[in-house]
């Protein structure tokens, strides 16, 4: 403790001032005793008086700190400075203490203050940060467990905590463990929030209640800076470490955007937007009713995955959302409602049992946030909706002149093209059967190798390649159709050669498959492939429409899909503005329903093994095809799994117990299915990407967002206006449970396909997926290679 000055542009004004700060760190100051009346020289004397007064000033006799205490001049006192930063005066008769900085903190909190117990103390923020001046921001306390930022400038609140012991789960946002246990001196234990979730503090927390106290860093201190922005920081390896702070961004600023008003973060930047059938009053003041709502009003506006105020009145548990609403349509100052199924409380709150809940709102609802957890359906007047359809009516006639005027010009092009066509055909076919005539009475020897390829046994030797059930193409027709493989028809590249675009004599359009001459697709692989595909029936597996041998030339004809492959979509920055979440969900139901097919509908038991998001292909309308079966194996009869010494798939989508063992299962597949469920709702790839928090690969990061009862953040952002909550934490659970590490613990397609149609109240709790790509322990024991698409380990055969 002593005098201390502060950076000055103008030297001959130095300001002086008495304080507290740390021996390991000075210019850590915790305590001001003259911020707003400063020395403005060097002449400055901390004493106390003859009277027992305790005073700084300088050598005028000006007094700048006074502390004046009973107990009068005949008191002994004395000035102390304890090791907890904390400066007593004490009557030295009776060992009282008569006055300490404790009581009248600036803009540091330390270990030993107690914010529960004195509810007056509050934290007043410096000036600026070389002006401890009393500034523009306030911490404090306005009733049970309820922490506040003021701003004083314009007496209006700046940022409010959730309730720390009374949890709810409207909380805007709760104040961080670390501080809550701080403020209370370490003896208050609340409820456990969030925050307990993250790895980054699970040393807090212990099955709800703080368990350890020693766990806590006592060499901590909150501190009320000059921006607005209460800290909490701990020291370790001598430095201090910044742990949390609120508002944590623009948005959680209290009231940012008014009333009836949300606000979202674009990079970074807040924007405020008016619900629909609301209009702006002001920047501040937010959003008013375009349309006066009554009490007679029974309709409602349905909003997802926001966060906004704590509701005025209690949760009241019911069974259906429906109850809800009457609850709020009885209730005439009832402004909006909140149904919380059973299963959805049990996973915000992180507990091993949920009840129901029903919310209401009696005031403007304020601090609605985007990319939140909530669903609220908030109580709008029947013109706000009439004008709406009014709106939408008037739209469709002002386009309906045009749209006819377009019809009729389509039309008149269509006829034109269609009579073209109809004589192109004509012509086409007359030379092909000339061609066929020609050719009918010649053998071609790459189509009889296809034929003993594709039947080892050679019992279909006399028939033809229709015995097959997949026609062979010449491999002339395949360069007339791809224009000899030019790089205009490409397509794409996957790991087992390139795919071109073609065009057959008859105009239809198909996707031919060139299998590069040094890919790890074989013979066998391409033998595979035409058997599976031409004995499986599917609306959710591409279509096989014929192949092609010859020379080292291996060819397979795909029924064309002109929206190519899902990654594209859902990787692709400008594509995935195509892809709103309702098409996402068809999308994973449609991937499901065809494994399904595969593992249990079809008349052979197939597993895909190489399942991924370029491997599925999207039809005109988005349906998805699953597609390459190159590396598809057949188990027989009843049989559910098999083992290989040859490991092959993609990086990133291999359960791990094939990836190391060669062990494979239908289960394996469903651990595919769901890396790729999670890829479809984040729209980032199962890598590890500095992009992802602490470079973690995809399932690692949903893991912790789950951990941390965060897990829409696992959303693309583009959905989040067009998504439904609860089909989205439904597809994130599913997605979790079939990434568990154990193969045991994943469910079969069939309790997949039912999870995603049932209700979301049903679903397991998910254990910790396989995110850490593990290694053999033999070097000897394995070896493996990478593509430019896939991974292929080749694996001794080993004792089980």
């Amino acid at each position: 403790m002593g005098f201390f000055t502060l950076k000055n542009i103008h030297p001959e004004f130095e300001k002086h001032y008495v304080g507290i700060w740390y021996a390991m760190d000075p210019t850590t100051r915790v305590w001001v005793a003259n911020r707003d009346k400063p020395l403005l020289d060097s002449s400055g004397v901390l004493t106390i008086t003859e009277g027992g007064e305790v005073i700084v000033r300088d050598k005028d006799q000006h007094v700048y700190f006074p502390i004046t205490t009973a107990g009068g001049a005949t008191s002994i006192k004395a000035l102390k400075l304890l090791d907890s930063g904390n400066v007593v005066l004490i009557d030295i008769v009776s060992s009282r203490i008569m006055w300490q900085s404790f009581d009248n903190p600036t803009d540091t909190f330390l270990p030993g203050m107690n914010m529960i117990i004195n509810s007056n103390l509050n934290l007043t923020s410096w000036k600026n940060v070389d002006d401890p001046t009393s500034g523009s921001f306030a911490f404090k306390m306005e009733e049970t467990n309820q922490y506040f930022i003021w701003n004083i400038d314009n007496s209006t609140y700046h940022w409010k905590s959730g309730r720390g012991s009374i949890q709810t789960s409207f909380e805007s946002e709760t104040l961080f463990i670390g501080a809550y246990y701080l403020l209370s001196n370490f003896t208050k234990k609340p409820y456990q929030t969030s925050y307990c979730n993250n790895p980054k503090y699970t040393r807090y927390c212990n099955n709800n209640y703080f368990a350890n106290f020693s766990s806590f860093n006592t060499n901590s201190r909150l501190l009320m800076n000059h921006v607005g922005n209460i800290e909490y920081w701990e020291e370790g390896d001598k430095q201090w470490t910044l742990v949390w702070q609120a508002p944590e961004d623009d948005c959680s600023i209290y009231r940012k955007c008014g009333k009836f008003s949300v606000c979202s973060l674009i990079h970074n930047t807040s924007k405020c937007e008016c619900l629909s059938g609301f209009e702006h009053v002001s920047p501040s003041a937010g959003c008013d009713a375009i349309d006066k709502v009554s009490c007679t009003d029974v309709n409602f506006l349905n909003m997802t995955m926001i966060n906004l105020e704590n509701p005025n009145l209690p949760s009241v548990d019911l069974k259906n959302e429906s109850d809800c609403k009457k609850r709020c349509i009885d209730n005439c100052d009832c402004k909006a409602y909140s149904y919380i199924p059973a299963i959805q409380e049990l996973y915000s709150r992180g507990r091993s049992e949920g009840t129901s809940s029903c919310w209401i709102w009696e005031y403007d609802l304020n601090n609605l946030q985007a990319n939140g957890r909530h669903n609220i359906s908030i109580r709008v007047s029947q013109e706000s909706l009439m004008n709406r359809t009014k709106g939408s009516s008037r739209e469709n006639s002002s386009s309906f002149q045009t749209e006819a005027h377009i019809l009729i010009i389509t039309m008149a092009i269509l006829l034109i093209l269609l009579l073209g066509s109809v004589g192109y055909i004509y012509y086409k076919r007359l030379v092909v059967h000339e061609q066929g005539t020609n050719s009918t009475h010649q053998t071609d020897n790459s189509e009889r190798w296809a034929i003993e390829l594709l039947d080892p046994d050679q019992s279909n030797r006399e028939e033809d390649t229709n015995s097959i059930g997949v026609p062979f193409f010449q491999i002339e027709s395949i360069l007339a159709a791809t224009d000899n493989f030019s790089e205009a028809n490409k397509l794409g590249r996957g790991g087992f050669g390139p795919v071109y675009k073609g065009k057959l004599p008859g105009g239809q359009q198909v996707a031919v498959k060139r299998l590069s001459s040094v890919s790890v697709q074989g013979l066998e692989e391409f033998r595979n492939e035409v058997m599976l595909i031409a004995k499986l029936q599917h609306r959710n597996l591409v279509r096989l429409l014929g192949y092609c041998m010859k020379g080292n030339e291996k060819i397979l004809v795909y029924e064309y899909m002109p929206n190519k492959s899902l990654d594209m979509f859902i990787f692709d920055g400008e594509s995935r503005v195509l892809l709103e979440w309702p098409k996402r969900f068809e999308i994973i139901t449609g991937i499901a329903r065809g494994l399904l097919y595969l593992h249990q509908d079809s008349r052979l038991r197939i597993i895909h093994r190489d399942l991924k998001t370029s491997n599925i292909l999207l039809d005109e309308e988005l349906n998805p095809k699953i597609s390459d079966f190159g590396l598809a194996k057949i188990v027989q009869g009843r049989e559910m799994e098999a083992i290989t010494n040859r490991v092959v798939g993609t990086y990133g989508y291999m359960a791990p117990e094939y990836a190391l063992e060669g062990f494979f299962s239908v289960k394996s597949d469903v651990f595919s299915f769901g890396v790729v469920v999670l890829e479809i709702i984040s729209g980032k790839k199962n890598i590890a990407s500095s992009q992802l928090r602490q470079n973690l690969s995809l399932l690692g990061y949903a893991w912790n967002l789950w951990k941390e009862d965060v897990p829409f953040k696992l959303m693309d952002e583009r959905l989040l206006k067009c998504s439904n909550s609860v089909e989205v934490l439904k597809c994130i659970v599913v997605g979790l449970l079939c990434v568990q590490e154990d193969a045991g613990d994943r469910p079969t397609m069939t309790n997949v396909v039912l999870m995603l149609a049932g209700d979301i109240a049903s679903l397991p709790n998910p254990k910790q997926p396989a995110f850490v790509t593990r290694k053999t322990t033999s070097s000897s024991s394995s070896s493996s290679y990478i593509t430019d698409n896939a991974i292929t380990m080749m694996t001794l055969p080993q004792g089980r």
